[in-house]
């Protein structure tokens, strides 16, 4: 059960949109570190260690410039991260209702640059108003700040400011169109400002909110934002398949010729061509009764052979059919 899950999971991974691998990297993350919350606190008394909070941090963003100078990942890291259920649940769900719409209105390839601009919008925000508004504590406290809502919010304006009046079925309210909803989420988010509660996250919503207005004002004028980061995206894409694929001066190793006698594999085998070589609907060469009489055709048999090896090396000895196996062994057994 667990193979089949773990099947189904690469195969949307590998050939779904944009959004199904967004919201699979933020069930990952959110999976490893409530499993090492778990853990922890086990070995731990039942109590949360410090150790814990360390993870936790070492991915998240903070008020202090000295945190942002030290894990200057954190500014990407701390959008994929979610501690609470419900935080995680209505983030994603926001960003597969909104973020599809968005991928077919102004193309998938958008999606994940735009989800970036706004997460690091909400960062900027977080950090600029903990330290000039003081609600991130006295004393030096370090306030820690860390979800996908900045990034959500970011898609879920540009796309209601592209297509204002499409509409979406809401349990109990029947069809609404997004620009109610745009609204509502905006008017909300500049309310909680005022309150004592998550009002870090409140500022990063704004940030998140101002950056899908600044998208898509600039680019009903001709000038796409996130075209930098489809570059840099492009780029790093590139730079890894670089290093995984081998040195155009490394040697390629293929399958050798077995040699019988002094003899290869090419000299010694039969020299008629197999069925699964022949042509569809061609007429079948008379064979012998024996399977070691010397047939002509050199030729044929040179095609049929490197046919054959070539298979072999691009897709395994496994991919041969039943025919191209037992020509193989007659040719390497032949003397």
């Amino acid at each position: 059960m667990l193979q089949s899950i773990w099947d189904d999971i690469r195969r949307e991974f590998d050939y779904g949109n944009m959004i199904s691998r967004i919201i699979i990297v933020n069930a990952a993350i959110y999976l490893f570190i409530n499993l090492a919350w778990v853990f922890l606190r086990v070995f731990n008394g039942w109590e949360t260690p410090n150790l814990y909070l360390d993870i936790r941090n070492f991915l998240a963003i903070s008020n202090s410039g000295w945190h942002l100078l030290t894990h200057p990942w954190s500014i990407v890291t701390h959008m994929f991260l979610h501690e609470g259920f419900w935080h995680i649940l209505w983030n994603m769900l926001f960003l597969f209702w909104f973020g599809r719409i968005f991928g077919d209105l102004l193309g998938d390839r958008r999606v994940l640059p735009l989800y970036i601009l706004g997460g690091l919008a909400g960062a900027v925000f977080f950090y600029v108003a903990a330290n000039l508004t003081g609600f991130g504590g006295d004393g030096g406290v370090a306030h820690y700040a860390f979800g996908a809502s900045a990034a959500v919010m970011c898609i879920l304006v540009a796309t209601g400011v592209f297509a204002p009046d499409y509409s979406i079925r809401l349990f109990l309210l029947g069809n609404v169109r997004l620009k109610y909803i745009v609204a509502f989420v905006v008017i909300m988010n500049v309310i909680s400002l005022g309150s004592d509660i998550n009002t870090g996250g409140a500022f990063g919503h704004i940030g998140g909110i101002t950056m899908g207005f600044l998208f898509a004002w600039y680019l009903k004028r001709g000038t796409d934002l996130t075209q930098p980061v489809q570059s840099v995206i492009s780029g790093a894409g590139r730079l890894w398949n670089g290093l995984l694929s081998p040195s155009k001066d490394h040697p390629k190793r293929g399958p050798h010729a077995a040699f019988r006698g002094g003899r290869s594999v090419k000299e010694t085998a039969t020299k008629e061509r197999p069925s699964f070589m022949r042509r569809a609907g061609g007429a079948a060469r008379p064979s012998s009764s024996t399977k070691d009489t010397p047939l002509k055709g050199e030729a044929s048999h040179q095609e049929q052979l490197d046919a054959i090896l070539d298979k072999i090396k691009e897709r395994g000895y496994n991919s041969l059919s039943k025919d191209e196996k037992e020509f193989l062994f007659r040719a390497s057994n032949r003397n």
